[in-house]
């Protein structure tokens, strides 16, 4: 994707880190906060624009007077708490300084359940859907004060991603405290930024590497794996400085700031785009090679013959993980017949079906209009 084409974006989501808007102390930035409201706003104009926005649990922490440290970690219940105390101030601190531009904004509270949920999932996307269209920014966050999951791993990196699914966006941008992905520590002599990064690799991974900063609980691997995911929907994801004047304003204008992410040329639309990107397996069916090629080389359906058995509970249209080992899933679909009616088939012909079951609704356990292929990683 060229950079010129950036500034016809229609649809954008732009994700906020904490260390964006915190200063060097862990302390609240709100001139940041101000001047990032502005450029915004500027950018929302003529544009389908949604901001997902870490910083509640700093937000709670400043309010609490509680110090965080690697020396001494929180534990979940403290950082829920401190969500809980933060997320109020946090939607507040950007109301105020989105005001002064008329931005009207609404505060959406998201896990990766809610969007795991295909009714749920749709559901979002109609209230996001009337939101833009009544010229209302929504401003997103995850429900810390009862993800657990999600509070483990704080990757609003990823939520950002399942967003994007959610309103179809061209181009994610992710602000944070660097100009981009370097390849090595920022802080050492030499160090290189990658303008542009075509696939993301296993190389690009180890180079993305790990933590973020004391208050943050992502870092640039999130980033980098969201950017595989968002690649593989279709999706352009650049990261970027969040202290940078003007740099989403110079990003949209096709100068060469920070590091892009171009996207795959097919994107996944409809049921199969939230299979891959906001689907989670209720269950996993293992299946054998023989199976695995057919479903991956030749775009076959799943038939009892190639399964050899399933993990967990799942019924009939639940999403299904497809995997040969239970270390990484390499499909999803939609199950043509529930958990324990597959352990019943596995193994067999689909003329065996009936005489197992004792009815037979599909010859499929997973058919190819109701499965993904899922990226299994770099190579």
């Amino acid at each position: 994707m060229p950079r010129n084409h950036l500034a016809h974006t229609k649809t954008l989501v732009v994700k906020v880190g904490t260390g964006t808007l915190t200063d060097a102390s862990g302390r609240v930035d709100p001139q940041n906060c101000a001047r990032l409201a502005a450029e915004l706003a500027k950018v929302g104009r003529g544009r389908r624009l949604v901001l997902v926005s870490s910083g509640a649990i700093a937000f709670g922490a400043e309010r609490l007077g509680l110090v965080r440290s690697r020396a001494k970690p929180w534990d979940i219940a403290t950082k829920q708490a401190a969500a809980a105390v933060g997320q109020p101030d946090l939607f507040r601190a950007w109301g105020e300084a989105f005001a002064p531009h008329g931005v009207k904004v609404a505060q959406v509270l998201l896990t990766a359940e809610d969007l795991a949920n295909r009714k749920r999932f749709l559901n979002a996307r109609r209230t996001f859907a009337r939101l833009l269209e009544l010229g209302v920014l929504p401003i997103v966050n995850e429900n810390d004060t009862v993800a657990v999951a999600e509070i483990k791993v704080g990757d609003n990196d990823s939520l950002a991603a399942l967003v994007a699914g959610c309103v179809e966006a061209e181009l994610v941008v992710m602000l944070t405290d660097v100009d981009g992905l370097y390849d090595r520590d920022p802080r050492q002599a030499g160090a290189r930024l990658f303008e542009l990064v075509p696939r993301v690799t296993a190389e690009v991974e180890r180079i993305a590497g790990g933590a973020g900063s004391e208050r943050s609980v992502g870092g640039m691997a999130t980033k980098v794996r969201a950017a595989r995911r968002l690649s593989a929907q279709g999706t352009a994801t650049a990261l970027l400085s969040g202290r940078r004047p003007r740099a989403l304003l110079d990003l949209l204008a096709g100068v060469k700031v920070g590091t892009l992410f171009p996207p795959e040329p097919e994107r996944l639309n409809g049921r199969k785009g939230w299979l891959a990107a906001a689907a989670r397996g209720k269950g996993t069916i293992l299946v054998d090679a023989g199976a695995a090629r057919a479903l991956k080389e030749r775009g076959k359906s799943l038939l009892p013959s190639g399964v050899r058995s399933v993990d967990g509970q799942f019924g009939v249209g639940d999403p299904v993980d497809i995997a040969v080992d239970r270390r990484r899933p390499f499909a999803r679909g939609l199950a043509g017949y529930g958990a324990d009616e597959v352990r019943r088939i596995a193994g067999l012909k689909t003329s065996e079906i009936e005489r197992a079951l004792g009815y037979k609704d599909l010859d499929e356990v997973v058919h190819r209009n109701d499965m993904v292929l899922l990226d299994a990683g770099p190579e």
